[in-house]
């Protein structure tokens, strides 16, 4: 695929389904988990424009800043700690309405509102995770939540 982005303007769910095809056929030939990443952080980011969107990648014993797109940000994430470190831990995708509620939270951006966090599972352990951030409070549901699954298990890892 060339690497030419269509940006879609429908509903979120419209949006979802096209970016979805798009990176799908972007990543489908590619065997570098890095550069698919790092596309996938663009695209993303590109389509919904949110402040932050990238990967941590389990290293050791915590989460070290892979790909992404956006301000920089925290470098390391030991487990159970913050919104990342809670998602590894538990293996479950959690959806923050307003980060300074969330216990623990750690403050890479004051600008961050609230968050969404999706495992990458592999054989049954997280190896990373997806996070998103948007600069509004309660920005992230359901829908994102699907669609953001969705995509991971499609990630060659």
């Amino acid at each position: 695929m060339a690497e030419d982005l269509h940006i879609h303007t429908g509903s979120k769910e419209e949006q979802y389904e096209f970016i979805l095809q798009q990176i799908a056929a972007l990543i489908e030939d590619e065997e570098d988990q890095v550069a698919n990443l790092a596309n996938i952080a663009a695209a993303l980011k590109q389509q919904f424009n949110w402040w932050w969107v990238g990967f941590y990648l389990v290293k050791k014993d915590e989460l070290v800043l892979g790909p992404f797109q956006g301000p920089v940000a925290c470098t390391r994430i030991k487990k159970g700690r913050g919104v990342c470190g809670s998602s590894w831990a538990s293996a479950n995708t959690l959806i923050v309405p307003d980060v300074e509620k969330f216990p623990g939270h750690i403050a890479c951006s004051s600008y961050s509102k609230s968050e969404i966090v999706v495992p990458l599972i592999k054989d049954g352990i997280v190896i990373g995770v997806l996070d998103v951030d948007s600069e509004h409070n309660n920005y992230f549901d359901e829908t994102d939540k699907y669609h953001l699954q969705k995509l991971v298990s499609i990630i060659p890892l």
